[in-house]
C-alpha cells in the first residue's frame, strides 16, 4: 500500500462527484483507492500502484495551480498514463507552444498520440497519420489549421480528399460537378462548422480564406503559406499522392490522414498511402504519426468495434496460412 498527500486545493473536481474520478481511476488500473481529507491510500499491484501514485501526484499538482477537472479529462488522463506511465501530465493538460495554446481553444487531445500529433504538426512540414476511424486524425489536423490562421502563421486553409467510395461512383449522383463531389467532402465541411460556426466558416469559404475541393483539383497548382490537409488519403493512387505532396509551396504545411485498413480503390490500383510509408520513410522534414483503437475518441463502443474486426482479421489471416500450407503440400506430393 502507498500513501499519498495530495494538494486541498481542487480535491473535491478531483475526486469527482460522489468520488466519480477515483472509482474511474481504480477500475482502469485494478487498484483500490481510499481517501481520507487530502490524504489517499493506494493499493493493489506494485506496478498499478506506481502508476496511479503518479497520475495522482501530477493530477494533484495541476489541482493546486487551479485547474479544475471535467470526467472527460481525468478519462484523458488514464489514458495518457496507460500508455506513457512517466508522461507529465501539466505539460499534456498546459502546453507553453503559443501556437499549441490556440489549438487548446479549440479542442484537447484526447490521447497520448493525439498530443504527439498535434506537436508533430508544429514541428515538421509533411506529418502523414495513419489510423483507424475516430481517432481525430482529421479534427486536430482542422484544429491546428484554425490556430495556425488565427495566429497568422498561414494565409489560406486549403483542404482536399478523393471523390472515391465503396460501391459509388459519381456519375450516378445528380447536379454538376461541384453538386456530385459535394458529398465526398461534406466530413471536412463537418470538422469546420464543428470548430468555428457555421457563420465564420461560411465567409471565409466566400473570400477564399478556406478551400474544400477534390484532390484532382490539385494538379498544377503551387501553395504556397497554405496549411493543406489532405483527407482519406488511402483512396488516393500513387501518382495523386505525389502530384498532392509536390504542391507544396514556401511557408506551408501539409498533414496526410488516412486508414489503410480501409481503401477503396479498384484491386487493380496501389494505395498511395501505402506506398508514401516505404518512399518517405527517412526524409528529413517528414514525420509519421501511428493510431491505433486505444485513440478512438467516438462513443466508447466504437473502439470495441474496432478492436472486434482486428480479432476478426487476425483469425482469417492464420485460419489461410494452414490451407495454403496444405495446398502447396498437395502439390508436391502429386
Amino acid at each position: 500500500m502507498s500513501r499519498l498527500t495530495l494538494a486541498e486545493e481542487g480535491l473535491e473536481s478531483l475526486f469527482g462527484a460522489h468520488d466519480q474520478n477515483l472509482k474511474l481511476i481504480e477500475q482502469a488500473f485494478g487498484v483500490r483507492l481510499s481517501a481520507r481529507g487530502n490524504e489517499l491510500a493506494i493499493d493493489g499491484e506494485p506496478e498499478q500502484v506506481e502508476r496511479v501514485r503518479h497520475l495522482m501526484t501530477e493530477l494533484s499538482t495541476l489541482s493546486g495551480k487551479g485547474v479544475r477537472f471535467r470526467t472527460e479529462d481525468i478519462r484523458t488522463a488514464i489514458r495518457v498514463t496507460q500508455q506513457a506511465p512517466k508522461m507529465d501530465l501539466a505539460e499534456f493538460f498546459q502546453p507553453s507552444d503559443l501556437l499549441l495554446s490556440a489549438v487548446r481553444q479549440l479542442i484537447s487531445p484526447r490521447s497520448l498520440n493525439q498530443h504527439l500529433y498535434l506537436k508533430s504538426m508544429l514541428r515538421h512540414d509533411i506529418v502523414i497519420s495513419i489510423g483507424p476511424a475516430g481517432t481525430g486524425k482529421t479534427f486536430l489536423a482542422v484544429a491546428m489549421a484554425a490556430a495556425a490562421l488565427k495566429e497568422k502563421k498561414v494565409r489560406r486553409i486549403v483542404l482536399a480528399r478523393p471523390a472515391v467510395e465503396a460501391g459509388e461512383k459519381l456519375g450516378f449522383l445528380p447536379g454538376d460537378l461541384a453538386e456530385k463531389v459535394n458529398p465526398y467532402l461534406r466530413p471536412l465541411y463537418d470538422s469546420l462548422y464543428d470548430l468555428l460556426g457555421y457563420e465564420k466558416v461560411g465567409a471565409l469559404l466566400e473570400r477564399g480564406i478556406i478551400e474544400v475541393a477534390p484532390i484532382a483539383f490539385m494538379r498544377g497548382r503551387t501553395l504556397n503559406e497554405s496549411f493543406v490537409i489532405l483527407d482519406e488519403a488511402q483512396n488516393t493512387t500513387s501518382e495523386q499522392m505525389k502530384m498532392f505532396l509536390t504542391r507544396i509551396g514556401f511557408g506551408s504545411k501539409a498533414v496526410v490522414n488516412g486508414d489503410i485498413t480501409q481503401v477503396d480503390l479498384p484491386s487493380f490500383q496501389s494505395s498511395g498511402l501505402r506506398e508514401v510509408q516505404d518512399v518517405l520513410e527517412n526524409v528529413e522534414g517528414i514525420d509519421f504519426v501511428n493510431f491505433d483503437r486505444r485513440d478512438v475518441v467516438r462513443h466508447p463502443v466504437v473502439q470495441k468495434v474496432v478492436a472486434a474486426y482486428e480479432r476478426h482479421e487476425q483469425l482469417m489471416a492464420e485460419s489461410a496460412q494452414p490451407s495454403l500450407s496444405s495446398s502447396r503440400t498437395a502439390v508436391g506430393v502429386t
